[in-house]
């Protein structure tokens, strides 16, 4: 798949020899994925260095997860033909090969760029008309307000609309509703504002695909309302929408519904500016540099957890690529000083944007105001950069307080619905956990780390005068977006929607029982399909020796990770525990000794209290998985084993 078509160089920042050529929309439909390979003829992943152990995973052990490990089943032809590749090391072909990935797309893969990925925008339903709309606004002097969701994705969109608007000398206003006061979404009072100052038209993102009556209302008082989401949706959008571009639509053929709204953002700006040249804008002025956009973009796709393939992988790669030269994107500062305030180090990964950067973008959304966050990432002003990110980081950590209390809170209301029996499916079901009080911006995280401890769907909802506001979140293969859109329909929730992994609600009090029963019917076979399909994936069997820089940055060749490309998982078998020190809120630092006495550094997060932290400090000799990470505090060849699972030896 190539450029698409009238997409030139300049549109996407590629060398400038590249040729406009025709979208092959039906390669477009077959973009990249990561399938498991056959079992057939497969052998398992060793001897990646002189140091691994090739003697197989330990029999018979039982897990503090309870989830067995298995080996990535490989085609052995295809790891020896990809081992036999210049600079691919034997352990980089045994990661490539567990994930399907064979020799003949490894260089494609390794080096993903937008020349091979990049669709024409247009194959998005509603594209062309909004771009055309768009750019009639730019060329008519029109203001152009943007409402945008309050999360990291929507903000980040947010800002590539208004940051790429800016360098167009286009007016614009920008309106990102409080959680607290506004709640999710678009409103009539705020887009009346908008048009009260100025705005002709109004584009939102990261949400409106589902705000019928007030994009309704509002383009009956004159104004046009441009749509960019990427949620679920029953229909084709608000009926008054001038244009409704979201992947998810059922007339959408696109085949990108694994797009965020910053990475839509980026294909709508791409569209607009394709637009604008063919109607001679930049006849007399240099074209705006469009990769500069891609660390927005990156950091939505990673923090809104897509899937780590085909476009979203190769965005968030590039994306990575602008932020860590530091000066190339116009937001690229902000995200710099936030990384610095956070203490990361370069070079930036995915897990930089998903775990230090994008925390702290969040909590603005959460407990303070998205505004903050968006301040950050397109203000000119470098004090100023630096004070709102030491505000971020702060309101980050005020944030970690509140959402502990609430998730105490909730495991309490959990183990009590348990004991008294409100849901004779618990074990298997949804969890619900809802208080009065509790803090709407840290429901999401908490109901994500419950959901990971509990094995099973979750949703942790705050009361307030008898209306819950809440968030869930999911297991692999258990929609919890559409069972939210079908409650809905059922007259049992206010409003809900979401993905297939997150989703966000609003009920009466006194419908939570029937929310139970509901999601216990339409979703209980599918959790139990879901938990019985747990295991852990593992990449290779290493010896002490392999835990350092080396291997990691040998293995970062196959990210960006995330979804559909997982991080690689190794196991340290038959490990001596040294020592077990708490660490932080809920974390083990443990020293390891290997039979060939090599000492390796290793942590366990979050683990205090439950199986594997009890496994970790009550036993001697242990087996383990878990990843290698870069060890940036001791700095040079240092790594620590990350645990995310152990077995007694």
């Amino acid at each position: 798949m190539g450029i698409g078509a009238g997409m030139s160089a300049t549109d996407i920042g590629v060398e400038t020899d590249v040729r406009h050529a025709k979208l092959d929309c039906e390669s477009l439909r077959q973009t990249q994925q990561f399938p498991r390979s056959s079992l057939d003829n497969t052998r398992s992943i060793v001897t990646a260095y002189s140091d691994s152990d090739d003697s197989g995973l330990p029999d018979g052990i039982t897990t503090a997860s309870g989830a067995p490990w298995v080996m990535r089943p490989v085609i052995s032809d295809d790891l020896q033909a990809l081992a036999a590749k210049d600079g691919v090391s034997r352990l980089l072909a045994g990661v490539l090969a567990g994930r399907g990935i064979g020799p003949d797309v490894a260089d494609t893969f390794l080096n993903p760029s937008l020349r091979n990925e990049m669709p024409d925008p247009s194959i998005l339903k509603d594209m062309d008309k909004m771009a055309e709309r768009l750019a009639q606004a730019v060329s008519n002097g029109e203001t152009i307000g943007i409402f945008g969701d309050y999360d990291v994705d929507g903000t980040c969109a947010s800002a590539i609309l208004k940051l790429y608007l800016d360098r167009l000398g286009a007016a614009s206003l920008i309106h990102l509703p409080d959680r607290i006061t506004e709640g999710y979404g678009p409103s009539i009072e705020a887009f009346q504002t908008l048009k009260s100052n100025g705005a002709r038209i109004i584009v939102t993102v990261d949400c409106g695909a589902a705000a019928h009556d007030p994009v309704n209302a509002i383009s009956n008082d004159g104004v046009d309302v441009l749509i960019v989401d990427h949620h679920q949706m029953i229909d084709a959008g608000p009926e008054k929408a001038f244009a409704v571009v979201n992947p998810q639509r059922r007339d959408d053929h696109s085949k990108l519904h694994g797009l965020s709204a910053s990475a839509l953002a980026f294909l709508t700006v791409a569209a607009l500016n394709r637009t604008l040249r063919k109607d001679g804008w930049f006849s007399n002025t240099k074209e705006p540099d469009l990769k500069a956009y891609l660390d927005l973009a990156a950091l939505g796709l990673v923090c809104d957890v897509m899937p780590m393939k085909g476009l979203a992988r190769v965005i968030v790669a590039q994306g990575l690529k602008i932020m860590n030269a530091r000066e190339n994107g116009p937001g690229t500062p902000g995200l710099w000083a936030l990384a610095d305030a956070a203490g990361a180090k370069s070079p930036f990964s995915s897990y930089t944007l998903g775990f230090q950067i994008g925390p702290r973008i969040n909590a603005a959304g959460r407990i303070g105001h998205a505004r903050q966050a968006f301040e950050l990432m397109t203000t000119n002003d470098n004090a100023r950069r630096l004070a709102l990110a030491d505000e971020l980081h702060e309101i980050n950590a005020r944030r970690q307080e509140i959402e502990a209390d609430v998730q105490h809170e909730a495991e309490i209301t959990i183990t009590q619905n348990k004991t008294s029996g409100a849901s004779e499916t618990t074990s298997t079901s949804v969890a619900i956990a809802a208080g009065e009080g509790w803090h709407p911006g840290v429901v999401g995280i908490v109901a994500g780390r419950l959901k990971d401890k509990l094995r099973k769907p979750v949703f942790v909802i705050g009361l307030q005068d008898g209306i819950g506001k809440g968030s869930g979140r999911s297991l692999s293969g258990v929609d919890l977006g559409a069972a939210c859109v079908a409650a809905r329909e059922a007259g049992i929730l206010i409003s809900g929607g979401g993905h297939e992994m997150a989703a966000g609600i609003t009920i009466a009090q006194e419908k939570l029982d029937a929310f139970q029963i509901f999601l216990d019917a339409q979703l209980g076979r599918h959790i139990k399909r879901a938990q019985a399909r747990r295991i852990i994936d593992v990449d290779g069997i290493i010896n002490a020796a392999a835990v350092n820089r080396r291997l990691v940055d040998d293995t970062a060749r196959a990210g960006p990770f995330g979804p559909s490309n997982p991080e690689p998982v190794f196991v340290l078998k038959d490990m001596t525990v040294l020592s077990t020190k708490p660490v932080g809120v809920g974390h083990l630092a443990i020293t390891l000794l290997s039979p060939t006495g090599q000492n390796v550094r290793s942590i366990a997060f979050r683990v205090v209290g439950d199986p594997l932290g009890d496994l970790l400090s009550t036993a001697s000799r242990l087996h383990l998985a878990g990843k290698i990470k870069a060890d940036d505090w001791r700095g040079g060849d240092a790594a620590q084993f990350q645990i995310i699972d152990a077995a007694q030896a």
